[in-house]
């Protein structure tokens, strides 16, 4: 027996190190179709199970099944097979393009393009996201530019900020992209202030928050439930559990919770985990969520359990701290290839038209990488004006900026 004047530090470790054998046999994974549907106003307390299960509609014969299939026509799932390929196309395009030195950061979506691009499809025009640095298929689902991301990433002439934000952090008003902020998690809380403010307003929109299973751990997380339960504020509240933080496990930020959908149980908030590989289920469950804020029932918590197949970032090694060949046995697989599955299933696909969609879908990001470069990279090019550090803070420019920019001769 141990003496009991002896406290032990607890340190969660991960399953396994570098060097050893994948392993993923503490996921549990409901089988596909099995999880029920329930209407949107249920009671939060009828439901506390799916917490803790993971909404699948896509089973391993590449079919729909189950409750939450038939939301999406074939027309739309194309649309969307299109939209993960060209997300994953140009995430190599661009991190290739920071291997060579025409920008200084990069951060891909590989493995994950189906979270962002389906989500995005269950929102209406003028809803707002607040995302973190791996949501750009909000963007590409939303037809923005690519060469306008480009642009932004580049730091170019035609950067629409100007070159005053890092590589990825886009913003587009217009496309309901709020600005990504560097610091992780600020931007859970600022979400459901601006739900709040669509609620007190009367208008119609909604906000979807975004964050990763790291910044769980954040006190901006636990704030924002607060605000989120407490005020009903139409908010879809999302995690995207992709197993590892920048070199940390999930067990780290996860705790004891279980997981990361059960954080939203005591606050009340109808919880549940999706299959974040699984494009018709990611859908359906956006959907729910979103129906729910714009009725008026409140928050939705929801925690995509989905794996970050590529590096952290452009300046990461996976391989320090997980086996290299650990995203081959993730056992829900790769998104597009589900997705692609499935359509063939259908009979309106096939590995010959999908072949011949990733040659069209690379040549239409090579033709717009090579516009954005038209206008410079980092080293190389037209750069925004120095003029620009003066401007669009300001209504008028204080004296000490006039007298800043004059010496400065902009």
């Amino acid at each position: 027996m141990a003496d009991a004047g002896m406290l032990r530090f607890h340190v969660p470790e991960p399953e396994v190190r570098p060097g050893g054998t994948p392993d993923f046999s503490n996921v549990t994974i409901a089988e596909a179709g099995s999880v029920p549907r329930p209407d949107i106003d249920v009671d939060p307390r009828i439901i506390r199970d799916m917490a803790f299960s993971i909404i699948r509609v896509l089973n391993r014969n590449g079919e729909a099944v189950g409750p939450w299939a038939g939301l999406l026509s074939s027309e739309e799932l194309l649309e969307g097979l299109r939209n993960m390929m060209t997300l994953r196309t140009f995430d190599a395009r661009m991190q290739m393009a920071q291997r060579q030195g025409k920008t200084s950061f990069y951060m891909q979506h590989l493995g994950e393009e189906a979270v962002s691009c389906a989500f995005r499809k269950a929102l209406s025009p003028g809803d707002m996201n607040f995302p973190t640095y791996r949501q750009a298929g909000l963007l590409i689902a939303d037809g923005y530019p690519m060469v306008t991301m480009m642009n932004q990433i580049y730091s170019n002439e035609a950067d629409p900020l100007k070159g005053r934000q890092l590589p990825i952090m886009y913003s587009s008003k217009e496309h309901g992209f709020f600005s990504i902020s560097g610091n992780l998690a600020t931007q859970y809380i600022q979400a459901v202030g601006w739900a709040m403010a669509s609620a007190i307003s009367n208008d119609s929109r909604i906000a979807a928050a975004w964050i990763g299973d790291g910044s769980t751990a954040e006190s901006d997380f636990h704030s924002a439930l607060v605000f989120a339960s407490t005020y009903k504020a139409p908010v879809v509240l999302n995690v995207v559990n992709n197993q590892w933080a920048i070199s940390t496990f999930q067990g780290i930020a996860r705790g004891g919770s279980g997981t990361f959908a059960a954080r939203g149980l005591g606050f009340g908030i109808p919880s549940l985990r999706v299959d974040g590989n699984d494009y018709l289920a990611v859908h359906a469950v956006a959907k729910w969520a979103a129906t729910r804020a714009r009725e008026n029932l409140g928050p939705t918590l929801v925690e995509y359990v989905t794996y970050r197949a590529g590096a952290h970032s452009s300046s990461d090694d996976p391989s320090a701290y997980r086996p290299k060949t650990e995203s081959d046995a993730w056992p829900l697989g790769d998104p597009i290839v589900r997705l692609k599955n499935h359509l063939i299933k259908l009979g309106v696909w096939s590995n010959e038209r999908h072949a011949q969609a990733e040659a069209e879908i690379l040549d239409t990001v090579i033709a717009a990488q090579k516009e954005a470069e038209s206008h410079g990279t980092l080293h190389a090019g037209g750069k925004p004006s120095t003029r620009e550090m003066f401007e669009g803070v300001f209504a008028e420019m204080p004296p000490h900026l006039r007298r800043q920019r004059q010496q400065a001769g902009v």
